[in-house]
């Protein structure tokens, strides 16, 4: 086990301006129709890494200058999230994003050692919080052998306990897209080859933050433009390119849940929300 103690603690600030262009990219992104509302789920396009080019690592994560901890297990995912909305952005504004490393817990699990870092994010605009985030990352050991091309499924699943129902096929301009819009190198989301013969992956992976950005456009599609006060998400399995997908949602009172659902029924993400 390794003491990470001195890494609790650390963190960083990043500043960023939510232009008319990022809220047009985001919305062309994800087929949302335009609007003067700052759509809940932009924040993750906000205070980005940038990292030079010459200080990316082979899988496309910064090899230096993050504030992350080093941790020497090459598989990176961002695993979760719980996030508070406390007041909408607004175009024009000019944001803070404070990141400090929280926890850092070691485990073992069936496909061997695993570390989950948490991270608190604050993004501000002025002196008030608009946004509070404990996003929670896993790191993992290297696949055993590249995984063997699956068959898809053209069959849609049951989903008539969803009230909310959307398909989506994640198609590579779409991930190609999202990673341009978050900065975000990392090649299992555009790289084929390295995803399937390195990490051991059928096809490109979705990422999870476009996948949790789904499904607040479906609750705005529902419900209306920044109702939701509170969203958790956490995601089970891997999606992956050209593969059918289902964004389904209900509401029961003051609770919420959402999910993308594969075509075979299994759910890869869950989610919950409260107005």
């Amino acid at each position: 086990m390794s003491d990470w103690t001195d890494w609790i603690g650390k963190s960083e600030t990043r500043h960023d301006v939510i232009t008319p262009g990022l809220l047009q990219r985001f919305c062309a992104t994800i087929d949302r129709p335009g609007t003067d509302d700052i759509p809940q789920g932009l924040h993750w396009c906000l205070g980005l890494p940038d990292t030079p080019t010459a200080q990316l690592a082979e899988d496309g994560h910064p090899t230096k200058g993050s504030f992350l901890p080093p941790i020497p297990l090459p598989r990176r995912m961002w695993a979760s999230s719980e996030v508070a909305f406390e007041q909408p952005l607004k175009l024009g504004d000019e944001i803070s994003r404070v990141s400090t490393v929280a926890s850092i817990e070691e485990k073992s699990g069936k496909s061997g050692d695993l570390v989950f870092v948490a991270v608190d994010h604050e993004t501000s605009v002025g002196d008030r919080v608009a946004i509070r985030e404990r996003q929670n990352i896993v790191y993992r050991e290297p696949a055993a052998a590249p995984a063997p091309a699956s068959e898809t499924s053209t069959a849609a699943p049951d989903l008539q306990d969803w009230d909310w129902q959307q398909p989506i096929l994640p198609s590579e301009p779409l991930l190609f897209r999202y990673s341009a819009l978050t900065f975000n190198s990392h090649r299992i989301h555009y790289d084929k080859p390295y995803a399937m013969q390195e990490e051991g992956y059928p096809d490109l992976v979705v990422q999870g933050p476009l996948m949790a950005t789904w499904l607040l456009n479906l609750a705005a599609s529902n419900l209306g433009a920044n109702r939701l006060s509170r969203f958790s998400f956490r995601g089970m399995s891997p999606a992956f390119a050209n593969r059918a997908l289902y964004l389904v949602g209900k509401q029961e009172g003051e609770k919420i849940s959402l999910a993308v659902i594969g075509s075979d029924g299994k759910e890869i993400m869950t989610a919950q929300a409260a107005i």
